[in-house]
């Protein structure tokens, strides 16, 4: 299983990834979904975790994307935006899982 994590904020980021590392994972970290969909090509039994306030291509069109593929990885949003924003970007993906900022290694962990 490899962990893909997309997030422009290094510090989240960095953290996300020590953390995932620490508990023997494999990671790859990237900063934006753009880089990721060319470089990246997910297994079904990988995990994705994407911001969904991504720059340029946002989390949400970046996880159409990923399905459009064919690809399935278990994908477990970030976000620090508000509820509402949330439900329209995700309304026809409804099996996502949406984590609120700030994060804490526990929740993260309880997910894996």
């Amino acid at each position: 299983m490899v962990i893909y994590i997309i997030e422009d904020d290094p510090g989240v980021s960095d953290s996300l990834r020590f953390l995932l590392q620490a508990m023997g994972h494999a990671v790859s970290a990237y900063d934006d979904a753009e880089t990721f969909l060319v470089e990246a090509e997910p297994q079904p039994q990988d995990v994705l975790i994407i911001d969904l306030g991504l720059p340029g291509m946002s989390g949400a069109e970046a996880i159409r994307e990923v399905t459009g593929r064919g690809w399935s990885p278990r994908i477990i949003c970030i976000t620090g935006q508000a509820q509402k924003t949330i439900d329209e970007s995700l309304r026809d993906m409804p099996s996502t899982q949406v984590l609120r900022k700030p994060l804490s290694g526990e929740t993260i962990v309880a997910l894996l």
